[in-house]
């Protein structure tokens, strides 16, 4: 139980933030704050302070305008400081992080009179690694990384990117620019950013000639003081693949705050798929042989170097055969012989492949995983070297090291690609999705293989739940249909956890209205419900007001967009013609103007879009969100549901398709002042037996169904 000292010590800050801020209590606050409380103040701990007992987790589904931020802040930072421990607050976007950084911690530290330090966690891919930059330039324009795939090898640096590079260089070397991607003042593609970053297999770290003047190692530096460690989903689990503790705080001393913890789920089955594409992969092992050969030739050939290398040959030419006679098993599934493309996609049903794939499987496991054993040896060797312990000159070590680094990953990559593929799902275990595609290359078509677990509960379970102090998972969007019962399964969290959902503190009736107008298609017939909602919105859009339109698909948003009368065409701001952002900032500029402006949007939009007041006064969805029918993922999931006796349209698909459905209505009411109206373009919330499950799970807003 929480002593007395830290329940008036959450109290106090409370009470302090709210009188500094003029501000009133809200009642789904000081519950979040109490739950919060309660679960972490009932963790017992041994002699050395671990973790006793599995009740260590609180999932709290908070929704808009509750205040959920400061709510987990003041209940876990004073426990986490009286019983030692560190703070990880993982989100799932970077908006939420930048408003963690620079508004929610900076105002509960100068509000609440709570003393804590805080810091951003980033992954070295945010960061200029001054030794690639310096590496590339040496080479006059010549990229000397090795690519994930043989079309890429060709990449050149042309005249314009070079004095880019070094303008980046100069700027980071004259202090007036820290390194970090997200502090430069002008833009950069991913293409021209890959180049200069790293990874943990690539760097050198203080063996590193630059390692001194090292923007990732300096933020990492103050990274390791900070009490609270703002983070994100992929970072977290990255580290938990790692053991733990690799780059963010031991997990067993650390309290996990997921915000947006609905995405955790997808993130961490992200983390255990597996993409293979055949032929580039064969043209990559070729060139790796040619590069090991190169490396020989700059290293004067050393004998420890020359046996490892020479060790590689025979395993690679074996891999390269076994890869094109898995790509001539695949091609009739995926292309004729008139080269059309009857198929760009293949899913094994159930997830099970033919023996003769699993043995291809095995195989490229077995040869694969030899060839990184082998690596590995190579990349101790340049590591020795760079102690002048290897018998390789420092500069050509310092220099390949990273090649050799990538190598080892994508060795990693083709291991665990063959591991899924040729090992079957234990037991009664959730089945792992297994497809083939048809990729079109600069060298023609391709043949790529990919793997996805349809959950990645276990993982959750052995490498968090079960290590961490204790966690708090909180979004606005956690329960479907109502229930915890589908995140838990998903999470891989027990039925016992303690769960809430907090009261909102909007009047939805009042505040706004779902209309679900009169239509005479349903919208699973495609052409026609396309062509009843451009006739819906030429007839009923306003063109002097905020409103976001939400599609489920592409095609049925550019179809619409087409056939739009013209004046409201040029009030649309449409996903794919600019970026998120760019969209969100001109619709303001027209709203601020006194103007009308209509998003068009996909999924993305029904997250991160945050308009308030009268930037947003009418929000359409022109479908139930449904799972696409032809996801491999989705649809190996529904299989093995319906394997084990269940309906999976009912306990999948439709709770899925609930929770989708809460995210795209909740973007119309961002404070208790907005007010506007929900239009559903899709008649089978009427006409379904589902339908009132959906309606019901949305928030309760005024209903005019007609």
């Amino acid at each position: 139980m929480l002593s007395e000292e830290i329940k008036k010590e959450i109290q106090g800050a409370y009470r302090r933030f709210l009188e500094s801020r003029q501000l009133k209590p809200r009642m789904g606050q000081k519950q979040m704050i109490a739950e919060v409380a309660k679960v972490l103040g009932a963790i017992l701990q041994d002699e050395k302070s671990h973790r006793l007992g599995e009740q260590h987790v609180s999932v709290i589904e908070a929704g808009t305008g509750t205040g959920k931020t400061i709510g987990y802040l003041l209940a876990v930072l004073p426990i986490a400081k009286a019983r030692g421990k560190k703070v990880v607050l993982s989100t799932a976007t970077v908006a939420l992080q930048e408003q963690l950084l620079n508004k929610d911690l900076p105002e509960v530290a100068e509000h609440a009179g709570l003393s804590f330090s805080f810091g951003l966690a980033k992954g070295r891919g945010r960061y200029f690694c001054i030794s690639k930059a310096e590496q590339h330039l040496d080479a006059h324009g010549a990229t000397g990384q090795q690519a994930l795939y043989e079309d890429e090898l060709s990449l050149r640096l042309d005249t314009d990117t070079v004095e880019f590079y070094k303008s980046l260089l100069n700027e980071f070397a004259a202090g007036r620019w820290d390194g970090d991607r997200d502090n430069l003042t002008q833009d950069i593609s991913d293409q021209d950013w890959s180049p200069l970053t790293s990874d943990h297999l690539q760097c050198t770290n203080r063996r590193c000639s630059n390692f001194s003047a090292c923007s990732f190692f300096k933020a990492r530096k103050d990274l390791d003081q900070a009490e609270c460690v703002i983070a994100n989903h992929d970072i977290v689990l990255a580290d938990l693949a790692l053991g733990g503790g690799a780059i963010l705080p031991d997990p067993a001393e650390t309290i996990y705050i997921f915000d947006e913890g609905h995405h955790l789920s997808d993130k961490a089955s992200g983390h255990f798929s597996f993409n293979l594409r055949l032929k580039s992969t064969e043209r990559w092992l070729a060139s790796t042989i040619k590069q090991l050969d190169k490396m020989l030739e700059q290293t004067g050939t050393p004998q420890l170097l020359s046996d490892y290398v020479q060790q590689q040959r025979r395993p690679a030419e074996d891999l390269q055969v076994v890869l094109n006679n898995w790509a001539e098993l695949i091609r009739p599934v995926l292309l004729d012989d008139s080269f059309k493309r009857p198929k760009e996609r293949f899913r094994y049903t159930g997830g099970v492949v033919p023996d003769e794939v699993r043995q291809f499987g095995l195989q490229v496991e077995h040869l694969a995983a030899r060839m990184t054993t082998k690596m590995e040896m190579i990349l101790d060797l340049l590591k020795e070297s760079l102690d002048g312990e290897g018998g390789i000159d420092r500069q050509p070590a310092e220099i390949w090291y990273p090649r050799v680094g990538m190598m080892v990953a994508r060795l990693q990559t083709i291991t665990g690609l063959g591991r899924s593929m040729g090992h079957p799902d234990a037991g009664d275990s959730s089945p792992t999705a297994r497809w083939l595609s048809l990729v079109e290359t600069a060298q023609g078509y391709d043949f790529e293989c990919s793997t996805a677990p349809v959950s990645a509960a276990e993982m959750l379970r052995m490498n968090l739940w079960q290590h961490c102090y204790a966690a708090v998972v909180t979004s606005a969007t956690l329960t479907a249909l109502g229930r915890f019962d589908r995140l838990l399964a998903d999470l891989g969290l027990p039925a016992e956890t303690a769960c809430f959902t907090l009261p909102s503190p909007f009047d939805h009736y009042h505040a706004a209205e779902l209309y679900v107008p009169p239509m005479k298609v349903e919208a699973n017939d495609v052409e026609l419900h396309t062509q009843a909602v451009t006739d819906y919105l030429n007839a009923e859009l306003k063109t002097d007001s905020g409103t976001l339109v939400l599609f489920s698909s592409w095609r049925q948003m550019r179809s619409v967009l087409a056939s739009l009368d013209e004046k409201l065409n040029n009030r649309v701001l449409s996903q794919g013609d600019f970026s998120k952002n760019e969209i969100l900032k001109r619709h303001k500029a027209e709203i601020d103007e006194g103007r009308g402006s209509i998003i068009f949007g996909l999924a993305s939009f029904t997250e991160g879009v945050d308009l308030p007041g009268d930037y947003l006064t009418e929000v359409i969805i022109t479908k139930i969100p449904f799972s696409v029918p032809d996801d491999p993922v989705d649809a190996t999931m529904a299989e093995w549901i319906e394997q084990h006796g269940g309906n999976p349209f009912m306990e999948w698909s439709v709770p899925m398709a609930s929770v989708r459905l809460t995210q795209a209505a909740g973007r119309l009411l961002r404070t208790e002042q907005d007010r506007g109206r929900i239009v559903l373009l899709d008649r089978r919330v009427v006409t379904r037996r589902y339908g009132r499950q959906l309606l019901d799970s949305l928030p309760p807003f005024r209903r005019n169904i007609s």
